[in-house]
């Protein structure tokens, strides 16, 4: 289900289908079925107060639930670029099992799933900061930790790095580099505890709780991995306070769309041979756009069918490999029964 290294660098891309190494039980072929079904947004008012994410439409209710329905659009560089068939299913099935597991090691928001793209949870007051985690030197967008580091800079978001290091080298321990949160089609902005701080949106005391919780996730999410043969490379958490004060983690852990994941079998040999580790996380979608030079700014280029179904076809991959479930979709009619499920 990975693209070799070798994938946008010396192989025209559509030749790296052929080098897959985990094999979803969904084909392909049923995917190409699936493409002009895709849930590309929502209209549910009478659930409640609309507001609508890069990828989620959130509707909040009155009586202090709010119900989170993931579409299958798809951001890169902070920006929506289209739709993958199934990618809602996939996401919101994978952040569900990531829930499930980690409830004794960080609260959560969630009530109960209503429906294979919907969840109910708790409405929450976010906090303005997205808390990341990185454990190795890697990343190709402007906020990324190798960008920065390749420049010379070896003060990252207030941690000061080893001279000497090498592209997707292993850090001497996972670090925290928090971020703004920018509105939709705006940039992240990392910056240190003290610069986030001195914004004034968060407390010192909700920054450090949230914080020591993304650490504890971190860990549990790296051991999990481990123990399945993949890398928790980096990722990113966010926080809200309950009605009564308390702090959970809500939107999603440990997806594609929020973390980077690499096959822990090879790592090493690859960086002895000064290759790139094998992923199987959203970078699939993102060297295709920055190969058609889009990396956030200008018009989203048009994606072609080929490769929409070659990333929703990774991103059930990744449901497969971290869940050890086969992912089976609901096929229905996904308007017709989200409203049923919602009793609409």
């Amino acid at each position: 289900m990975v693209m070799h290294a070798r994938c946008f660098r010396d192989l025209p891309w559509l030749a790296c289908v052929l080098m897959m190494r985990i094999e979803p039980s969904l084909t392909r072929d049923k995917l190409r079925e699936a493409l002009d079904k895709t849930v590309e947004a929502t209209r549910f008012s009478a659930l409640g107060e609309p507001y609508v994410g890069k990828v989620r439409d959130n509707y909040s209710t009155k009586d202090g639930r709010r119900f989170i329905v993931v579409t299958d659009r798809v951001s890169a560089f902070d920006r929506v670029v289209g739709t993958l068939p199934f990618k809602g299913q996939i996401l919101n099935r994978i952040a569900q099992w990531w829930f499930d597991r980690s409830r004794s090691v960080v609260p959560n928001h969630v009530i109960r799933p209503v429906d294979p793209n919907i969840v109910e949870a708790v409405e929450c007051k976010p906090l303005a900061v997205e808390m990341v985690v990185r454990a190795y030197l890697t990343g190709s967008t402007s906020t990324s930790i190798w960008t920065h580091y390749q420049k010379g800079q070896r003060n990252y978001c207030g941690h000061i790095l080893p001279e000497g290091m090498r592209v997707h080298q292993r850090l001497p321990e996972p670090i925290l580099t928090p971020s703004t949160k920018a509105a939709q089609g705006q940039h992240d902005v990392s910056a240190s505890r003290e610069q986030i701080l001195a914004m004034g949106q968060v407390s010192a005391g909700d920054f450090d709780a949230a914080a020591a919780m993304a650490m504890k996730l971190f860990e549990f999410g790296r051991q999990v991995c481990e123990s399945r043969g993949l890398i928790l490379v980096d990722t990113k958490y966010e926080f809200g306070k309950k009605p009564d004060g308390s702090l959970v983690v809500i939107d999603e852990i440990h997806t594609p769309d929020s973390s980077r994941f690499w096959f822990a079998d090879t790592y090493e040999e690859r960086m002895r041979k000064g290759e790139a580790p094998e992923s199987f996380d959203k970078e699939y979608l993102r060297r295709w756009l920055k190969a058609e030079g889009f990396v956030g700014q200008g018009p989203v280029p048009s994606i072609a069918d080929e490769v929409r179904v070659e990333a929703a076809y990774r991103y059930a991959g990744i449901f497969e490999a971290i869940t050890g479930e086969r992912f089976e979709p609901d096929w229905q009619e996904p308007m017709q029964r989200m409203r049923k499920n919602l009793g609409l």
